[in-house]
C-alpha cells in the first residue's frame, strides 16, 4: 500500500528527537498548519541526506513562515544501521534543525505512506491531501549541479492557488532499510 496523489495524510504519533520543535512525540494534525504539510522521509547516515541538510532546513524555514508544517521521520533499521538510532538522531537535531525529527522504529509510517527512499517528500494541501511526492531537486548529493526544485516548485504553486506542473518524480536518494 502506498500513498496516492489525492490520498489524505495517514496518522501518526511518533517519539520526536527534536524535542524544542514540537515536545516529546509529534503526531499529524500538531505537525500541520493551516496551508498545508511536508513530510520527509529521512535518516542520518544516508550521504543524500547529509548533502541536502542545508536545504532541507531552508524549506523548512520557508514552510514556516508560510504556514506550512514540516517533519521529519526516520524509518530505517537502527539496529543494522546504528547511526540512524533515536540518539543519534538527538545527536543531529542539537547541532540545528528548525522542525520534529520523528523515529518510525516499527516502520509502519513509512510502509503506511510508501516510502522508498531518503530524502522522500510528501506534500499535503491545507485539507491533507497529497498534491506532490518525490524528489527535493535533481542533484541532492550536489547542491551546485541542482537545475530542478520540484519540491519548491510544488510549495509555491500551492501557497499562490496555481496548478502544480510536476506531481510526482522519483526520489534520489538512499533505500529505506527495512528490517529483515
Amino acid at each position: 500500500m502506498s500513498l496516492e496523489l489525492g490520498d489524505s495524510a495517514i496518522n501518526f504519533d511518533l517519539p520526536n528527537a527534536n524535542e524544542q520543535n514540537g515536545g516529546k512525540s509529534v503526531n499529524l494534525e500538531q505537525s500541520a498548519e493551516a496551508n498545508g504539510l511536508v513530510v520527509v522521509f529521512e535518516c542520518n547516515h544516508c550521504p543524500y541526506v547529509i548533502a541536502s541538510i542545508d536545504r532541507m532546513n531552508h524549506i523548512a524555514e520557508f514552510c514556516a513562515a508560510n504556514e506550512i508544517g514540516f517533519v521529519g521521520i526516520n524509518s530505517n533499521d537502527a539496529s543494522v544501521y546504528a547511526n540512524d538510532s533515536f540518539e543519534h538522531m538527538v545527536k543531529r537535531a542539537e547541532k540545528g534543525m528548525p522542525y520534529p525529527y520523528l523515529f518510525d522504529e516499527s516502520q509502519s509510517i513509512a510502509k503506511a505512506y510508501g516510502a522508498k527512499r531518503t530524502p522522500e517528500f510528501f506534500l499535503f494541501d491545507s485539507d491533507r491531501d497529497l498534491i506532490y511526492r518525490g524528489r527535493m531537486d535533481d542533484s541532492p548529493k550536489d547542491p551546485s549541479e541542482v537545475t530542478s526544485t520540484e519540491l519548491k516548485d510544488a510549495i509555491d504553486a500551492m501557497i499562490n492557488g496555481a496548478a502544480i506542473t510536476v506531481k510526482m518524480t522519483e526520489s534520489i536518494g538512499c533505500s529505506v532499510k527495512w528490517k529483515v
